[in-house]
């Protein structure tokens, strides 16, 4: 089955019982059991519900792995997934990454006993030298937030299995349809499915798939105790909204592309940073270990002030935190979504006060490149 049938045909179609296309919204919290411990499969809409199971089942397929785990949110997700460690272990973080992920690590985990240590996940002799007895994970996002840094996740993957730590990727930038990192060697893929999964700026939640059965039965024991889960609606709309994410994420990409081409002609700009241009430093790699390079853009205007006034006069870019939706979104990191880093950390990365981050829309692309051109000039 290919990729974009797989969208339209994969998981669990439909409902048995009644015939009904797609999967009913099961708005139940409890089932009746024909005696204890005897019942249909669903106890409890915590620990199962056939909504959730349905998008679970069909998020597998699509990422290629065991099991599949809704969440209300992506971080209750990566919390989930960072609740599998325990007091004392270690984990090797991506330096560059979503500032919800530094925050709840550096503000929240390390207060519970973990150890973290950050670094390019670029740099494969940085991450082995990084890895110690006590680590118990390798956490990366590729291409990174917000400076789209591309890391070799079967070279991470391999450096992972070598030391016996569990690589986990966010794919939430790339999805399944242009990147598979299970395929690549990943254990543990996650995504923040209000993003481009879903697509329409309607739903929060977050995905994890597990390679292994075994991590998967870890993973749900985990989800099942904290109860973080997606309800019965919100997986209803996430299934609806990933039916499309095919057509989408080609739009995404072929607007992407022009604005990046358009925006690195430009002589009052001070870098582009798009993967699917030919200038960045990953996009040989990209070209290996993805189908496509993405919907997102950053930018350097030069000044905080700058980057405001762009901000201010854009007509088609919404002013929001989040990306992935239809319509296109406009940020600046160092203010907004990463403004929990703090300002010496985001400088040495280079997350500076005029960098604008763009997640590219499915409008006309013509009329996106007109805004940027008023907006700008």
């Amino acid at each position: 089955m290919r990729l974009k049938t797989k969208l339209i045909h994969g998981g669990i179609e439909g409902d048995e019982h009644t015939g009904a296309v797609v999967t009913p919204i099961y708005q139940v919290s409890t089932y009746r059991q024909e005696a204890i411990g005897k019942h249909k499969g669903y106890e409890y809409s915590r620990t199962g519900n056939p909504t959730r199971h349905a998008l679970e089942t069909y998020m597998a397929e699509l990422e290629g792995g065991a099991r599949g785990f809704a969440f209300g949110s992506g971080m209750a997700a990566l919390s989930t997934i960072l609740s599998m460690c325990s007091q004392g272990d270690h984990v090797v973080v991506g330096d560059d990454v979503y500032g919800g992920t530094y925050r709840v690590i550096t503000r929240v985990f390390t207060r519970l006993g973990l150890e973290a240590t950050y670094v390019n996940t670029g740099d494969l002799q940085a991450v082995e030298a990084a890895v110690r007895p006590n680590t118990r994970m390798i956490i990366m996002e590729t291409p990174t937030n917000p400076l789209l840094k591309v890391t070799d996740i079967a070279g991470i993957a391999a450096i992972a299995k070598a030391k016996n730590v569990l690589l986990v990727v966010d794919n939430t930038f790339m999805t399944p349809y242009w990147q598979n990192p299970i395929d690549l060697g990943a254990d543990i893929v996650f995504h923040s499915a209000t993003k481009y999964l879903g697509g329409h700026s309607d739903v929060v939640a977050g995905i994890v798939v597990t390679k292994d059965a075994q991590v998967g039965e870890d993973m749900h024991f985990v989800q099942n105790s904290i109860g973080a889960v997606l309800g019965p609606q919100d997986s209803f709309l996430l299934l609806r909204g990933a039916k499309t994410l095919g057509v989408r994420m080609e739009e995404h990409e072929a607007n992407a592309g022009q604005i990046a081409k358009w925006l690195s002609e430009r002589n009052d700009i001070e870098r582009v940073i798009y993967p699917g241009l030919e200038s960045h430093p990953g996009h040989e790699l990209m070209k290996k270990q993805a189908r496509g390079f993405g919907g997102m853009i950053s930018f350097d205007v030069g000044s905080a002030s700058r980057a405001e006034e762009v901000l201010s006069k854009v007509k088609y870019y919404t002013l929001a935190e989040s990306l992935g939706a239809v319509e296109s979104l406009i940020s600046v990191p160092a203010r907004m979504t990463h403004a929990s880093i703090p300002a010496e950390r985001r400088a040495e990365l280079g997350i500076t006060d005029g960098l604008v981050r763009i997640s590219v829309g499915i409008e006309d692309v013509q009329d996106l490149i007109e805004d940027l051109e008023q907006a700008l000039s």
